[in-house]
């Protein structure tokens, strides 16, 4: 097998309200913890000046003799890795969607609540991925009881029978719990901004803001230049929201060039994919086709990666005939588990945290496992390879 000596990487991230340069510095954490742990150097270099999207450098090698971290095993020998990450953020979007106060959010989360059931989006979700239609439901139903319990406050003094008067008290009781109780309890669930991620999913489903469209359209032609870069492998990758912000975006590329890819390695690999949260909208023809010419590419062999602990996927679900192309090619599924990548201590404290576990496709491992973020994007061995849980992610 060639080892990869230069690499390319489109990642697009997924809905965190984090800047380009918030991901280069997630990704140096996670690539420290990744080297820590298959005993390999890795050294992170600075954004390059004036570039958009973001892009930066990682160089990966063989420890040198006498370089091992203590207790770990000898490393491989022999190799070095020079990678081009362009780091494709939403980041202007997510702030967008924040904007405006706490009523603005709540009536924009649930007129995109709406939008999703009208559209048979909930009746998908329920139809493929259980988990996934009640991660779908869980805010808005949450948001929705605490605006009852808040009106069977406001309503108290008629409800016992006093003085229509004592609503001048009821009243602004039924806003302090609202204010003071419910919002604060409700961020540990991230509700707000859970809100605004389904705002995006509607957007990006139905192509219907010309402020989207016209920013897909400007990020295609912005990362059309890395594909221009001699390179031994390009890989794309994608976290959650962020792989339907892919698919719109390299769709746009085959559209406008067919033979873009020709000659060329590439990998596009979907980590936690939410690209069914859109496609599944009715209205969502685009995007949908979009997912067919990736998937007919012959020079893309596409890796979705998904897990039995995340419920924030589709576990399982082959995206590209559920987004009907059931006679194209399908995406090669691989199947991980976060506890093989955490310490047992380390998984206990985040198992609960649903948008931890999420996250955790693009974090740093504790332990060697089938799956490594940063060897995927970094390492010496083809992206390829880590379709095969056994196959060993460090040359011999």
């Amino acid at each position: 097998m060639k080892l990869i000596e230069k690499r390319v990487v489109l990642h697009f991230p997924g809905f965190e309200p984090l800047d380009g340069l918030a991901h280069r510095a997630r990704y140096e954490r996670s690539a420290r913890q990744s080297a820590a742990v298959w005993n390999y150097s890795v050294e992170i270099g600075v954004p390059e000046a004036g570039s958009d999207p973001i892009s930066f450098m990682v160089t990966t090698a063989a420890r040198a003799a006498g370089e091992a971290t203590p207790g770990a095993e000898p490393g491989p020998s022999g190799w070095q890795t020079k990678s081009r990450i362009h780091l494709v953020d939403h980041d202007g979007f997510v702030r967008r969607l924040r904007g405006g106060n706490t009523l603005s959010q709540i009536i924009a989360g649930f007129r995109s609540c709406a939008q999703i059931m009208l559209e048979g989006g909930v009746r998908g979700y329920f139809r493929h991925a259980w988990r996934f239609g009640l991660f779908f439901l869980f805010p808005f139903l949450l948001t929705a009881l605490a605006i009852a319990l808040t009106v069977q406050i406001a309503l108290m003094p008629y409800s016992l029978g006093f003085s229509l008067w004592h609503m001048l008290w009821s009243g602004p009781l039924a806003l302090c719990f609202f204010a003071f109780v419910f919002l604060p309890f409700s961020e540990r669930f991230h509700t707000l901004h859970l809100f605004a991620d389904w705002g995006m999913a509607v957007a990006l489903g139905r192509m219907d803001r010309a402020e989207f469209n016209d920013w897909l359209e400007e990020r295609a032609t912005a990362v059309r230049q890395a594909f221009t870069e001699e390179a031994d492998e390009y890989v794309i990758s994608s976290h959650s929201m962020g792989s339907s912000v892919a698919a719109h975006v390299i769709g746009v590329l085959l559209e406008r060039e067919p033979e873009i890819f020709r000659g060329k390695r590439v990998v596009f690999a979907t980590l936690g994919s939410a690209i069914l949260q859109c496609a599944l909208l009715s209205s969502a023809s685009l995007l949908r086709a979009r997912v067919g010419l990736i998937a007919r590419c012959p020079e893309i062999f596409w890796l979705d990666v998904q897990c039995l602990t995340d419920s924030i996927n589709f576990y399982k679900v082959p995206v590209v005939a559920v987004s009907g192309h059931a006679d194209a090619p399908p995406a090669k599924i691989l199947l991980i588990r976060v506890k093989q990548m955490l310490t047992s201590e380390h998984y206990r404290k985040i198992r609960k945290d649903q948008l931890r576990v999420h996250r955790q496709y693009v974090l740093g491992p504790d332990l060697k496992a089938p799956f490594d973020f940063t060897l995927m994007t970094s390492g010496p061995m083809p992206a390829s390879v880590f379709a095969s849980q056994e196959q060993n992610k460090l040359p011999a």
